[in-house]
């Protein structure tokens, strides 16, 4: 059975562009540092223990689902977004420039990207394969084109054949939509823990199956177009008390930005100066004062 690339952190940005556009799929090994796996670890692991198992066979009756991640650890969260080969090839893939005519001027136009969807996966013994799929379905998104979405996979302990792997069909991205994924075609993401599985939205996948006798513990994290709504409603799981305590950069991720033409817009303006103008308040209030009031 054929196995997906493995990168280092080192690897050159192009080089990982250059296999997810051509294989669909890459393994980034020590994608995060030791500090960041167990921080996520402490931060998720009590709620994927009391969260109930998924209703659906889709999602696995075996498997418990945790969402708002950037709620429940935002400050490990941020270093898993803003990691190098993760933001920097969603941007070279998903950011392309296009055009449109006002009037008789033809503008250039950029999207932005956006943290669409985030979720801490436990696949417990028992759990058979989940029906692969592509996770641009949710768009509606038509193949073969360009993508809309990179997402990733990150092992919070290390994936094997058997404890359910993410299966992945590579160059599937390039397949048209009358065709239809199998089993036999798929290669499970076998990585070590602190390992990270990227893949564009137009890639066949799913979980596989965990026949050991311990859970497979994971999270995965969607950038999409800026254009695209969220698949996770950013601005309800996150509260706004913890987004003034993130980077300007994942704050504009989560959603508080204006995606060219003028998408997102409050007022006509760009929401991020609706954070600025916040801390600029809370920055003049008295000490001592109620900063909800």
């Amino acid at each position: 059975m054929a196995e997906l690339t493995h990168v280092t952190p080192d690897t050159p940005l192009d080089e990982v562009v250059g296999i997810l556009e051509r294989q669909g799929a890459v393994i980034v090994e020590e994608f995060v540092d030791p500090a960041t796996l167990a921080g996520l670890r402490e931060d998720l692991g009590l709620g994927l223990e009391t969260a109930g198992y998924s209703e659906s066979g889709y999602d696995g009756k075996k498997t418990k689902r945790l969402s708002s991640l950037f709620h429940r650890s935002p400050r490990h969260m941020t270093e898993v977004v803003l990691q190098p080969q993760f933001l920097g090839a969603a941007r070279r893939l998903l950011q392309q420039p296009t055009h449109m005519w006002i009037g008789k001027i033809r503008m250039e136009v950029t999207p932005s990207v956006q943290v669409s969807f985030t979720q801490a996966i436990r696949i417990d013994p028992g759990q058979g394969r989940q029906p692969l799929h592509r996770d641009d379905a949710m768009h509606l998104w038509r193949h073969p084109g360009p993508p809309c979405r990179l997402q990733l996979m990150l092992a919070l302990n290390d994936f094997t054949s058997a404890n359910g792997a993410t299966l992945v069909i590579p160059g599937s991205h390039h397949w048209d939509d009358e065709r239809a994924p199998t089993y036999a075609e798929a290669v499970p993401a076998v990585m070590p823990a602190g390992s990270a599985l990227l893949w564009p939205g137009g890639v066949y996948h799913g979980g596989g199956a965990n026949t050991t006798d311990s859970p497979r513990y994971s999270l995965s994290v969607a950038l999409d177009l800026g254009n695209l709504r969220q698949e996770e409603n950013q601005y309800l799981a996150v509260p706004r008390e913890t987004v003034m305590t993130l980077p300007e950069e994942v704050q504009r991720l989560l959603g508080w930005d204006r995606c060219p033409p003028g998408l997102g817009q409050v007022e006509t303006q760009d929401p991020h100066l609706l954070l600025e103008r916040t801390q600029e308040e809370l920055a003049t209030r008295p000490r001592g004062a109620n900063p909800l009031k």
